[in-house]
This record gives C-alpha cells, sequence and structure tokens, in this order.
C-alpha cells in the first residue's frame, strides 16, 4: 500500500471492501459547501480505476456505501477514514480536511481498484502551508489548462498554495511596453485559476517581482529611469544579465508609486490575503543611480525603507506581505521593525543546505517559510537526487525553528527548459516532507512515485529520470553563458576549461550512459499507465538534447587541444623558418580543417533536429515565452559549428 504523503497513523486490518455497482458516493447534511467537488474527484477516480460509475448523492448512508461527512470533534486540518465490512466512512473537520482524506482514498482506489483494504486512518499536516512555487516568467508560460493540471496534481498529494512568479508576464492594462513581445497571461486566466485552486483547496497567492530582478519593466523607455543603472534600455538580450541586474532605484519615489499602481491592479484578481512583492536578489542596490544616498543610509536601511514601504500599503489593503529573506538576512535587527504580519521566505536550494540563515531569521522574530528547490533550473532534466536532499533537509529546519510553511520553488532561469513533467517527482518530495516528519528512502520514494503518480508497474521511472542529469556534460548553462561572453567580447576559454582535464573521454562515457538509459525508459514505458506514456518521449527528448550538446562541447575541446598542440610545436629556426615538426603539424591541421568542418555542419544539422522536437513538446503545454531566445541559443552555436 503506498500513500503520500504518509499519514500520520494507519493500522490495517484483515479483509477487504468490496465495491458494489449499487453503492453510492453520499454527502453529509452537515458537509461545508464545495464538497460536491471533492466528491466528484472521487466519482471520476473510481470510474477510472473499475470501469463503472457510482451515484453521488446527499443523506444517510446505507451499508456498502462511500460516506464523506463532516465532524466538529475534529481539528480542522485532521480527517478520520474508516474502510470496513459495512462501507467506507470519511470524517473531517473542516471542507480542506475532506479534501485531504478524500485524496486518500482516491489513492486507494487507484491501487486496489473496488476491492479496498480494511484500515483506519487518521491524520492532519505538520505545516500551515504546504505549497509549491513556478516560475512563469523566465522562459516558460505554461497554458491555463496546463496550470490546471498543475493545480490537480498538487490537490492528489495535499499541497495547498501555488505561487505564481511574475515579472513582466501579466498583461498589466496600460503597460502595453512590458508586454508587448510576449505571451502574458491575462486577468481572464489568473480569474479562472484563482476560482479552480480555491475549489480544490489550494491557496492561489500573487507573486510579483516588485525590487530586483526587473528586467524587462526597466529596459522600456518608459520606465528606464527609474533603473538603479543608466543604459538599461536598448540592450541586447541576456539570460545572464536579466537574472543579474535591473533593479530600481529606491530613492526616486516614482519607483514606489509604480510598484504601488502594479500591485494595486494584480491584487484584485485573487481571493488571497496575501501577497508575495519578492524584493530578492538587489544585486545592484546603492552601486548606481541611489550610490550617494547607499553611502550615507547604507544599502540596508536603502533597502529595508523600500519594502517597508510596500508592506505598509499591502497591510492597508488587508493584505498579508511576504517577501524573500536574502537580502535582509545580513542586517537581520531590522526585522524588528517590519510589522509583525510580514511572512520571510528562507530560501536554499544546496543538498547540503545549513541552516544558518533560518536560525539567523528565526532569532530575529520573524514568521517564517522555509523555501527549497525542485533543482530543475538550467537542465533538460531536474537534478532529482539533490532536490530530494535538500527539500528533506529544509523541511527539517522549518519544523526545528518553527516554520508555519514550506515553499517548495521551482524556478526557470536560463529558459526554463525542463519539460514541467520533470518537476513534478521534486514537487512529491515536497508534498511528502512538509506533511509529516518521516525517513524515506530515495530509491524507496521514487518507486512509490513512479507507480503512484505514473501507474509504472515496474516502480523505475523515477528512479531512471533521476540518473539524467547526470549525463549532462557540456550542459545548457555552458551553452548560454559561452554564447553571452562571446557576444561581450569575452573568451570562452574558462567554460571549456573544465572539460579538458579529461580530453573526449567524459562526454563519450557520458553518451553511452545516455543511451543505456533511453533503452530503459522505453522498456519502463511498456509498463505504464497508457495516460503517463508521454513522458517517456519528453524524456527521449530530454536525453537527445543533452547527448547532441555533448557531442557540441566534445567537439569545441577537440579542436581547441589541437590549436593548443600547434601553438606548442612551433619552434623558430635560423632564417625565420620554422622546424619540421612544427610544419608536419601544421599540414595535418590543414587536413583535419576540412573534416572538422564537414564534421561542424554535421553536428549543427543535429542541434537544429533536436531543436524541432524541443519546440514540438513545449508548445504541447506552454506559450511562446522565451522560446524564440532559447532557439537563437541553438542557432548561435549550429552557425559557430558551421563555421
Amino acid at each position: 500500500m503506498i500513500l503520500l504523503p504518509l499519514p500520520k497513523w494507519v493500522k490495517r486490518e484483515s479483509g477487504n471492501f468490496v465495491l458494489g455497482l449499487d453503492a453510492m458516493i453520499v454527502i453529509g447534511q452537515s458537509c461545508p459547501e464545495g464538497i460536491s467537488v471533492y466528491a466528484g474527484m472521487l466519482w471520476e477516480e473510481i470510474a477510472a480505476c473499475t470501469g463503472f460509475e457510482t451515484e453521488v448523492t446527499r443523506g444517510r448512508a446505507k451499508r456498502g456505501d462511500i460516506l464523506l461527512d463532516f465532524d466538529g470533534t475534529l481539528r480542522a486540518e485532521q480527517y478520520r477514514l474508516e474502510i470496513g465490512a459495512a462501507g467506507v466512512v470519511l470524517h473531517g473537520g473542516s471542507l480542506h480536511s475532506l479534501g485531504y482524506g478524500v485524496q486518500t482514498l482516491r489513492q486507494l482506489v487507484r491501487q486496489y481498484a473496488g476491492l479496498l483494504p480494511f484500515l483506519r486512518i487518521e491524520d492532519e499536516p505538520d505545516f500551515e502551508a504546504r505549497g509549491f512555487f513556478h516560475d512563469v516568467t523566465r522562459g516558460r508560460v505554461q497554458t491555463l489548462p496546463n496550470l490546471k493540471k498543475l493545480a490537480d496534481t498538487m490537490a492528489f498529494y495535499k499541497l495547498n498554495q501555488l505561487q505564481l512568479y511574475i515579472e513582466h508576464t501579466y498583461l498589466f492594462r496600460d503597460m502595453p511596453e512590458l508586454w508587448r513581445d510576449e505571451t502574458p497571461l491575462t486577468s481572464g486566466e489568473i480569474l479562472e485559476l484563482d476560482e479552480y485552486c480555491h475549489m480544490r483547496g489550494i491557496e492561489l497567492v500573487p507573486c510579483l517581482a516588485s525590487f530586483g530582478h526587473l528586467y524587462k519593466l526597466l529596459s522600456t523607455r518608459t520606465y528606464e529611469r527609474l533603473c538603479e543603472l543608466e543604459g538599461s534600455a536598448g540592450q541586447e538580450f541576456s539570460f545572464w544579465d536579466r537574472m543579474a541586474h535591473h533593479t530600481l532605484n529606491p530613492v526616486d519615489p516614482k519607483s514606489a508609486e509604480l510598484i504601488y499602481d502594479m500591485i494595486g491592479e494584480f491584487m484584485q484578481l485573487f481571493r488571497s490575503d496575501k501577497f508575495n512583492i519578492c524584493a530578492d536578489e538587489t544585486f545592484d542596490l546603492g552601486t548606481g543611480r541611489s550610490r550617494e544616498a547607499a553611502e550615507k543610509q547604507g544599502k540596508e536601511q536603502l533597502y529595508a525603507d523600500f519594502v517597508s514601504g510596500l508592506f505598509d500599503y499591502l497591510i492597508g489593503h488587508g493584505k498579508t506581505p511576504m517577501f524573500w529573506g536574502d537580502i535582509i538576512c545580513g542586517s537581520p535587527e531590522r526585522l524588528k521593525a517590519f510589522p509583525k504580519e510580514v511572512i520571510c521566505l528562507a530560501w536554499g536550494y544546496s543538498e547540503q543546505q545549513q541552516d544558518t540563515e533560518i536560525r539567523t531569521l528565526h532569532e530575529a522574530g520573524t514568521k517564517l517559510y522555509v523555501c527549497p528547490g525542485t533543482r530543475g533550473w538550467n537542465h533538460w532534466v531536474n537534478q532529482l537526487r539533490h532536490s530530494y536532499e535538500n527539500i528533506r533537509r529544509m523541511c527539517g529546519y522549518g519544523r526545528k525553528y518553527g516554520a508555519v510553511g514550506v515553499l517548495n520553488t521551482d524556478w526557470g532561469d536560463y529558459g526554463h527548459i525542463n519539460h514541467p513533467v520533470f518537476s513534478v517527482p521534486a514537487m512529491i518530495y515536497g508534498a511528502v516532507f512538509s506533511w509529516g516528519n518521516v525517513r524515506i528512502d530515495f530509491d524507496e520514494l521514487n518507486r512509490q512515485i513512479s507507480i503512484l503518480e505514473f501507474g509504472d508497474a515496474s516502480g523505475s521511472l523515477a528512479g531512471c529520470l533521476a540518473r539524467v542529469s547526470d549525463t549532462a556534460v557540456f550542459g545548457w548553462e555552458d551553452a548560454v553563458i559561452m554564447k553571452e561572453w562571446a557576444q561581450k567580447g569575452r573568451d570562452a576559454e574558462e567554460i571549456l576549461q573544465k572539460f579538458r582535464v579529461g580530453g573526449e573521454g567524459p562526454f563519450e562515457q557520458a553518451n553511452r550512459r545516455a543511451e543505456d538509459l533511453l533503452a530503459e525508459l522505453y522498456r519502463a514505458g511498456r509498463q505504464l499507465d497508457f495516460r503517463s506514456r508521454p513522458v517517456i518521449a519528453c524524456a527521449a527528448v530530454a536525453l537527445k538534447a543533452i547527448s547532441v550538446w555533448n557531442e557540441v562541447g566534445k567537439f569545441y575541446v577537440k579542436i581547441g587541444e589541437a590549436a593548443c598542440r600547434r601553438a606548442v610545436n612551433v619552434r623558430t629556426v635560423p632564417g625565420g623558418g620554422h622546424a619540421s615538426g612544427e610544419a608536419a603539424e601544421g599540414g595535418i591541421l590543414q587536413d583535419k580543417a576540412g573534416t572538422w568542418k564537414k564534421d561542424g555542419a554535421l553536428l549543427a544539422d543535429e542541434l537544429e533536429r533536436c531543436l524541432c522536437h524541443f519546440k514540438t513538446y513545449w508548445r504541447q503545454n506552454s506559450k511562446e515565452g522565451d522560446l524564440s531566445k532559447i532557439s537563437e541559443v541553438f542557432f548561435w552555436h549550429a552557425d559557430l559549428l558551421r563555421s
């Protein structure tokens, strides 16, 4: 029996309940409004897993029915599930806890169909908020149907908060210059998603970059004057610069006025009483237009004053402010001046993450969320082992230091190239470790996820996906940085040097592992639920991308090493000539040049074919977003290879 997250108390008894053809899903008369959505979820699960349809009704349950009912003696987040000979009885202390019980029952139906084991479960979560934070700015803007699918998956694993990170990918009514070349989310889409989430027990919390990370906003002709650094408009796009610069100048009063207007418009779309202003990584603060003020007051005070104004604005409008704690952690004493309602988001993404910052923020008396990560950014497939270790640690720190929530982050640095399905195992890690203080081995958890989420009878799929990122040698980040350094006139030697120690061997070994892994995935695919089989195609595209980019890296190293040998072998001889060894080497290199050019052209073809497949799978779940900018990286390297 697999239940994710694992309930607090489970007692399995001998015997099985047989779900009869006449069984009904009965909603008790005292059930809160909204229970019909959960009853519908259960109805769909039973229909999919048994092949027959059970009616939903209200009133008193009969023998053999499934009863959903409210129990005022239970805590708001607590539910009790009993399966016995007389039927199935689920009680919850609120609509939300009834929803959690329904998800547990759905997981049982998914495994046992109409023959459910006798058992008793009593359960409730450790953390009040168990969230997922998804980047819809840095590359991938998922379509509304796919965002609803995300909410469905979250509900199934009892997550109850979703945040969508936005810088410029919302269609602000009076700011067309901000989104004119984007495919932004609209007010109608946000409103529909907010309603959809609410009906599934998920709080959709507005999240808007409001201080740093304002690349598109501060690159416009209208608002460039508010940027900390001058000359922000008209610059060539850079994945790196988009993340490293473009901080508001807090000294200019128009900066706050602009953000107040944006927050004021955006907050109206959400029923949540929270608002995340982000305010992280304000790298340029005090280095440009606010330099003089920073020298007088200090950068820390400039930062605190600006975010305090945003906090006051939000609280004045009935919202609880949230913000990332990376900047304020350097001067935690300033937290004491912030309103007590403010929630500080303490992030850290290392598999060896320490508790230093979380402890510091806790000791300052702030209300905390701990925020681990899915480790998908810059990778074709998420680094799931690293993610598992990071999430497990951070949830442990959250318990230790009294955090009120966990927010598992899914960033999209450098274009969000990883397919959304590859973040699902890491999302489930977050659900498991934020619900209860359990110890479950990485491989065993992946086996359970493979079976429960993907219908994989072999239990191997998630474990295979966890090994995919290990096959990347010349990764996406290397490809991006090499292009952007070259465009800035910087030599790529630093990038290539780290690959030259092992020569071509590591690339070849990695690609052999990728071939073996693809075969393993195909074998697992034969035992998947048919609805999950598209994940194999997504993994095949990712492995193809990894293999082709490895070949590109190997090619660069090969011709680079040859050029180095050429330079070493040049020996000047009397009369200005060269030694015969050098001449011979030169002849060999000249002969190889034609071969290299041919090989480079073939490799360029492979890059472009790979991109074609990638675009197909991107467009199945996402708007165009930064797809053109991702394509430009492929094209730049293809053109270089052909040269």
